[in-house]
């Protein structure tokens, strides 16, 4: 036997659930939430203006900073204290951050035009980085991209 909804839950599932927010301010929460948890360490993620002149992508393509990669692979290895530059951005980092972007993309309803790019100062209490994101120009192919990393990740 099913209870009847009480009027606050009825009003709940009958409101319009507009967000307000844009992409890149969930985007920053998610990114800071994510890399806190992932490094196991405080992370802050600021958004900061994005390159002027970024052509846009066909999918979305990631560029963090050698500092961020460092952090990634010394906290993921069990470090404590970055030391020295890692060479290569690791595929997990990547693979983490296209997480984040498709699930921010697909909870919310697309933005009417995206921007080429976005970008953030990265912060811990033994790290500054940077991180940026080239964007699909059309909202289709990135809803596209979204749901083929949601679907295989």
């Amino acid at each position: 036997m099913l209870l009847e909804l009480t009027p606050a839950e009825v009003a709940f599932l009958t409101a319009s659930h507009v967000q307000t927010d844009s992409l890149q301010v969930r985007l920053t929460r998610k990114l800071a939430a994510t890399l806190t948890a992932r490094l196991r360490l405080p992370v802050q993620a600021i958004s900061q203006p994005a390159a002027a002149r970024v052509e846009p992508a066909a999918i979305p393509g990631w560029q963090p900073d050698a500092a961020l990669a460092t952090l990634w692979l010394t906290r993921r290895l069990g470090g404590q204290r970055v030391a020295g530059a890692a060479s290569f951005v690791p595929h997990t980092l990547l693979h983490t951050l296209d997480a984040a972007l498709a699930e921010c993309w697909l909870d919310a309803p697309p933005e009417a035009r995206l921007p080429a790019a976005l970008a953030w100062q990265i912060a811990s209490d033994s790290t500054q980085a940077t991180l940026a994101v080239q964007l699909p120009h059309h909202t289709i192919d990135m809803t596209r991209w979204a749901r083929e990393i949601i679907r295989h990740g």
